[in-house]
């Protein structure tokens, strides 16, 4: 078959047909899907609740515009400030656009504030923030950079400084700083965890300074970590937030939420989007938002969770030449090994488990949320298969 996609993926050779919860489904075989999507099915794969919705939206009214009221995005927004710290909503397509809305709204702020100067962003090393030009320059991997910029030593505006060092913000601080820009559990990066003394601490430098904290929960949102969003592990509040990924449980959606004194310097047409928020989107966003809040879900999420990691702890004493670390919260979990976890990914898939790896040798583990222990069961035996093979 001639392929006309351009070879921006080093595909895979699986072709998938059909897929039901947990599992994935070639011509002749099926497989444990542990990627979701790189944490994007959060309810698995042909979810009814979810099909019902789309149909059901589909049978009225695909799309407008933003031009016009969508009742449907106006319900997603709500729910989505009630159960967070928002007050506000603005509605996009992915987690990319996500982040170029939450820095262009960090750096309006300031200007419409009259601090004009204030346009300089801390963002950290491992950090992955998208695709785009400013996704990409605010992320810390240079591969991505290479050949896209005007000149090799653009910064766009962001200072990069180590994860998890409070050190390292207090000195990158100046009078043009005008935000932190950060995942509270870095998802690309190898499932790099910032702890809740961390997070306070990074707030309290926030409004010692004036300057706007925006966490990017774009992989670590939506029930991944056992709470609707990683933030809530702690009594923090940001001022900004994007969602993506879950968000849509496979049907492209993203958002950013902030708080009033954030979104009343945003005015008619300071920013926008042409899909954004379309009805589609906001009726399948709001199905997941209504199962994922129902009651015990995340209480199960956590205690999966806690399963999970107990189980993979086990292993790192079991195979300590193989695996350095266990990482991550609840079903965002990742083994940090001393062996290339390509190597590691291909075998587990040669036993029909699908895992994703991640940056500093980690393969990430991203069941499903509504994944049955069973499975879990099943992927912990397949990964210790694969532990015994390389040792």
């Amino acid at each position: 078959m001639n392929n006309y996609i351009l070879p921006t993926y080093n595909r895979i050779k699986l072709k998938f047909l059909h897929g039901k919860g947990s599992w994935l489904y070639t011509k002749h075989d099926r497989y444990l899907d542990f990627s979701s999507g790189i944490a994007v099915n959060c309810l698995g794969h042909s979810n009814k609740i979810l099909k019902n919705a789309l149909q059901s939206q589909s049978n009225k009214l695909w799309h407008t515009s933003n031009l016009y009221t969508i009742s449907e995005q106006e319900k997603v927004a709500e729910q989505l400030c009630k159960l967070s710290f928002a007050d506000k909503v603005f509605f996009c397509n992915s987690g990319a656009e996500a982040t170029d809305g939450a820095i262009k709204i960090i750096r309006k702020y300031h200007y419409e504030n009259g601090n004009k100067k204030k346009k300089k962003i801390i963002v950290f090393n491992n950090a992955f923030h998208g695709r785009t030009l400013t996704g990409i320059l605010a992320g810390s991997n240079e591969s991505h950079r290479e050949g896209f910029l005007p000149h090799a030593k653009s910064t766009g505006g962001f200072v990069r400084v180590d994860y998890g060092s409070i050190e390292a913000i207090d000195k990158a601080i100046d009078n043009n700083i005008a935000g932190i820009f950060f995942e509270p559990i870095q998802g690309e990066g190898g499932i790099n965890v910032a702890d809740v003394n961390y997070l306070k601490e990074v707030r309290r430098i926030c409004n010692k300074y004036n300057i706007l904290l925006a966490l990017d929960e774009v992989q670590c949102g939506i029930g991944r970590t056992g709470k609707l969003f990683a933030y809530q592990w702690s009594n923090i509040k940001p001022d900004l937030l994007t969602s993506a990924k879950g968000l849509g449980g496979g049907f492209p959606v993203g958002a950013v939420l902030m708080t009033n004194k954030v979104a009343k310097k945003m005015n008619f047409g300071s920013h926008g989007s042409t899909f954004g928020g379309n009805q589609l989107a906001c009726a399948v966003a709001l199905a997941v938002i209504r199962e994922i809040t129902k009651k015990n879900f995340l209480k199960k999420v956590q205690d999966y969770g806690f399963f999970l990691k107990e189980k993979l702890e086990v292993l790192k004493l079991n195979y300590p030449m193989i695996i350095s670390s266990i990482k991550g919260k609840g079903l965002l979990s990742g083994i940090e090994l001393k062996i290339p976890t390509d190597t590691f990914c291909k075998l587990a898939r040669e036993k029909k488990l699908l895992l994703v790896p991640a940056a500093n040798n980690v393969v990430r583990i991203l069941p499903p949320l509504n994944v049955k222990k069973n499975e879990l069961k099943i992927a912990i035996s397949v990964i210790e298969e694969c532990l015994k093979e390389v040792s």
